[in-house]
Parts: C-alpha cells; sequence; structure tokens
C-alpha cells in the first residue's frame, strides 16, 4: 500500500510536466537496451546549480510522514556533471526545459540525448548520471518523491 502511495504521488508530481511537454523521452534506442554498469561514470558535480524551489510535506496530503515531493532546477553548464546517483526508493520526473543534455542510464548501452520539452521518467532500479555535451547551459526542472532529510 505504501508502495502504490509513492507511485500515486510521483504521478501527482509528474502530471504537469507530462501533460505540458511535448516529447516524453528517456527511452534507450531499440536494440541499445543493455545493463551498463558505468564504470565510466562521472562522481561529482561540477558546473551545475541545483536550487530546490518548492517541497511539499507528503504526510497531510498522502499520510507519509517521512516523505516529501520537491521541485528543483537545475542548470547545468557547457561541460558540467551532474554526477552518478541511483533512484531506489526516489521516483522523479525531469523535465529539460532549455537546451540539451545527455543522459547515461544503467539500463542502455549508449548516451540517451535530451533536448527542450522531453521528460525523462526515473525510478526504482535505476542509476544514472548527466552531461551536457553542448555548447549552451541546460535548464532542468526536477520532480521527485524523496526521504526526508
Amino acid at each position: 500500500m505504501k508502495n502504490l502511495k509513492l507511485i500515486v504521488a510521483a504521478l501527482f508530481a509528474g502530471g504537469a510536466f507530462i501533460s505540458a511537454s511535448p516529447a516524453l523521452a528517456g527511452t534507450c534506442p531499440a536494440g541499445k537496451v543493455a545493463a551498463n554498469p558505468l564504470s565510466d561514470a562521472q562522481t561529482s558535480p561540477s558546473g551545475v546549480t541545483d536550487d530546490v524551489v518548492g517541497s511539499v510535506d507528503l504526510e497531510t496530503e498522502l499520510g507519509f510522514s517521512d516523505h516529501d515531493l520537491r521541485l528543483r532546477r537545475l542548470v547545468v553548464m557547457p561541460g558540467g556533471v551532474v554526477p552518478l546517483h541511483s533512484h531506489a526508493g526516489r521516483p522523479a520526473l525531469i523535465t529539460v526545459v532549455d537546451g540539451s543534455i545527455t543522459e547515461y542510464r544503467s539500463t542502455c548501452a549508449v548516451g540517451i540525448d535530451h533536448h527542450a520539452g522531453d521528460v525523462s521518467m526515473e525510478s526504482d532500479g535505476l542509476s544514472h548520471w548527466w552531461r551536457n555535451n553542448s555548447d549552451k547551459p541546460a535548464v532542468l526542472l526536477s520532480a521527485d518523491v524523496k526521504l526526508r532529510d
């Protein structure tokens, strides 16, 4: 039941992104789905700002005493990196507001390019990292359900 509530909260958080975005992205190209150990993954952030825009205590909304719904704005400069991290127990939806960025997933043998308007769905079992391989800043909005700090 608790997992169902987390899924509902994540869908609630991302519903606005999906309905406002022209493309749902984040899928691995055909023939490239494979376990990827991410042995060359970047593990330190660089050239990225990560600001919390807002947060909702989910105890009031859904009875979760230990989870928040959070919205963040990330700006990743050219060459910048969002380091390797896991989404175990932390579902998220990310929309690219401006620019483009490449995601490296534990479930794909190649990088996945995301462009303005794309949405990436992240859930349990996924580990990944991002790099801005373009010559312009990439602006992302990330909504996630996370354990309270």
